[in-house]
This record gives structure tokens, sequence and C-alpha cells, in this order.
């Protein structure tokens, strides 16, 4: 929120520089510098106090695996950035490797005999059960003609014996199921499989499915990922280790935004209210100034300080060099709401300038409105409650002064300044 307040402000404004822009430079004014300003307003806020508090993690999570192996590899160390989905750990993965190449395996099988049936018969296989039905036909149509004549020798002639009549009989009605059991079987074929041996192929899919998900699921569990990105604060394992199902693998926190918790006492926090925007100061980085937002405030209280937990939120900056500005365990302070309104001097967030002794904002004496020309003054100041992108000022500041939000890292000791703009009041 300070973004535009660098370093050259600061030195800008140094108790030299101040002695300077109080004497004028040797040399004359440089010429007057286009800044960004704003009227100091007066605004009801609420009487607010601070509280201290600590820098903690959004969350914290102890990393462990769901199976048993040993680890050959932990890609990460303590302190290393790690993103969601990102390996902290693999482990030996070749016994059940195989065991789901050969389930895959099995599954493939099981799938090609089930489209088989789903198939139906082959047009070669129905031409091939006509084929035999009618030859089948054929030779019980030659058996029963054949017996029909041995019939009539023995009746009218008796040139043929009563076995040889008896044994063209037999194979007249051995020739008559042998075609009974070809038609039977070509009107299978023209049928199909039966739906019962199907759903059974299909049921015989499923558990192998079932089974191949269960080892692939295993095998990835052998791979051990980050579940939200944040920064690995213990490594609770070395590669070489034999770990079982549970065992812990690191220790990941996530800072990307972080929660200052503090403990307010019980005659305040009924003035504390979730969503309200707070000022937070934290002693270790003096030159920036943070807001939050409150996330909550916990309804159970220690029974001896009588204090209520309070989650503030606030956002963290990341960088690649030095990694996250704000790291849990640092100390904190709060300015939280703590009583009824009061009227309070108000100035923007930009208008702050930090890095010194005391925070100050550059007033703009002898203008009033835009295109005017006026010198600015460095003013010390106290800060209060944060009211949106305003914040709470007191000092030798009045409401109706102009504050550069704007420009400061172009004003030198003596240089006079124009208005160019004027940031609208909230």
């Amino acid at each position: 929120m300070m973004r535009r307040l660098n370093f050259i402000i600061v030195l800008a404004w140094t108790s030299a520089a101040l002695e300077v822009l109080a004497q004028g430079p040797p040399d004359g004014p440089p010429p007057p510098s286009p800044i960004v300003a704003a009227t100091v307003v007066e605004q009801s806020v609420s009487a607010t106090q601070t509280f201290v508090g600590t820098v903690m993690p959004l969350r914290v999570a102890t990393i462990g695996s769901a199976v048993a192996g040993r680890v050959i590899e932990r890609p990460v160390e303590e302190g290393d950035r790690v993103e969601k989905d990102q390996k902290i750990a693999q482990l030996l993965t070749s016994t059940i490797a195989l065991e789901v190449a050969g389930a895959e395996g099995e599954l493939q099988l099981r799938q090609e005999q089930l489209a088989e049936l789903e198939n139906g018969s082959r047009p070669e296989e129905i031409a091939q059960a006509e084929a035999r039905m009618a030859a089948a036909a054929a030779r019980q149509e030659f058996l029963d003609s054949r017996y029909a004549r041995l019939q009539n020798l023995l009746s009218s002639r008796g040139a043929v014996t009563e076995e040889e009549v008896e044994e063209a009989k037999s194979q007249a009605i051995e020739a008559q199921q042998i075609y009974l059991e070809m038609k039977a079987a070509h009107d299978l074929t023209l049928a199909g499989p039966r739906q019962e041996t199907i759903a059974q192929a299909r049921a015989q899919v499923a558990i192998q499915e079932a089974l191949v998900e269960k080892l692939r699921d295993q095998l990835q569990k052998h791979t051990v990922y980050s579940r939200f990105p944040g920064y690995v604060t213990r490594k609770l394992t070395e590669v070489g280790a034999w770990v079982n199902p549970g065992d812990s693998i690191a220790e990941v926190a996530a800072i990307d935004e972080v929660d200052v918790l503090v403990q307010v006492v019980e005659r305040y926090i009924s003035y504390v209210h979730t969503g309200s925007v707070v000022r937070v100061e934290i002693p270790a980085i003096p030159d920036r100034l943070f807001t939050g937002k409150v996330i909550t405030a916990i309804p159970q209280g220690d029974i001896r300080a009588r204090t209520f937990p309070v989650k503030i939120r606030v956002s963290n900056e990341i960088s690649s060099a030095d990694g996250p500005l704000l790291k849990p365990g640092m100390y904190a302070r709060a300015v939280l709401p703590v009583g009824e309104q009061v009227i309070a001097t108000l100035v923007p967030k930009d208008a702050i300038v930090l890095g010194g002794p005391q925070p100050m904002v550059v007033i703009v004496n002898g203008a009033a409105e835009t295109g005017q020309t006026g010198t600015p003054a460095p003013v010390p100041v106290q800060l209060g409650v944060a009211e949106g992108e305003w914040i709470q000022v007191t000092g030798g500041v009045k409401a109706g002064q102009l504050v550069i939000v704007q420009g400061n890292e172009r004003i030198r000791p003596g240089q006079t300044v124009t208005v160019s703009s004027i940031v609208a009041a909230p």
C-alpha cells in the first residue's frame, strides 16, 4: 500500500534536508514539481487501542506418507518454497509398478473377452452352423428313406432280415437327433451369448478395473505432494529411510497470507467486528505500513486472563530473493476499535512517509486548489485507526490542508510543487 514511498523519499527528508529546506538552497530553488495531493478531512471513527500479537501462518500441515516404502528422493529442503501438487518426496515403486502392469494386462484380457461376447456370433460362425445343420438334415433324410425301403422289402418279399430293418431304424433315429442338435446349435449361434453371461463378464471387468485403480492409487501415493503453496518449515525424513503409513515427511506452512493473532480483553471484544479493516504494525519492519481484515473473533476466552483471540488476515509479500516479508513468529501490534465514535483527522495511506524515527506527512503550504503552487513541509504524525484507504493521524495536521500522495520521490529540499490533481475525500 506504500509501494510509491521508496527509500528515496526517506533520504529526501533527513534532518540535513529539512535544514536546507528551511534555509533554502544556495543556488536558488529548482523548478516546481507536479504532485498529486489530497485534502485532509475530519471524519467520525471509533476510538482505538493497540494490542500485541503474533504473526501466524494461514495454515500448517504435517504431510505424511499414505503407504509404506523406502524414500529414494527428497527434492526440497527447509525454507524452500513449494507450490500446490509439487513433489516433496518419492518412495521406491518397483514392486508396485509390476503389480500395476500385471493387473492392467488382466484387465485388457477381460475387456477383450467382454467385447467378444457383446459383438455376438461372427457371420462365419453362423454359416458354419447352417452347413452342419444342412448336412445333418440331408443324412437324416437319407436314413429315413433307407429305413422305409428296408421295411417295404421285409414286408413284401422278405429280402432282408429283421435285424437289418432294426439297424436302419436305429440309424434313422440317430440321424434325427443329430439334426436336432445341429439345429439347436444353429439357433444358439444366431441368438448369440446369453445376457447373463455378458453381465458376468461385465462384472469381472468392473472388478478388475477397481483392482487396477486401487493399485494405481497406491502407486501414486508413493509420490508425496504438497497440497497447497507454502514453505517447508521442517523436514522429517531423509533419503534411504523407511516410512510406514502415517509417518511424517515434511511440514509445510502457507504464508502467502498470514494471520495476526491478538488477545483482546473482554471489555473491548464487543467493539471488534468481522470484516473490519485495521492497521497492523510489525516492529521488525518499521518502514512499512500494513492493513488487515478481521477474520474472526473466537468466542472462547482465556478464563485466567479474560482475553479473546482475534485473527486479522494480512496479505504477505513474497520476494524470489528474500522470500516472504512477513514471517510466522514475528511480533506484531494491531490497532483495534475499543469504544464509541470520535472525530478524527484522516489522510490517505499513500501520504504516510515511513522509515524515519517517526511517521510523517508532507503538507503543501500556500496551495488549496488544482494548478496552484506551494511549498512542501514535512510534519511528524502519529497513526491511528485505518478507514479503508485512509488512516487517522494526530499531530500538526489540520483538516483542509493538502498533503502529497504522489510525487514525493521528485521533491528536493527548497523546491516548490504544483498541484496537478486532488484525490477525492472518502
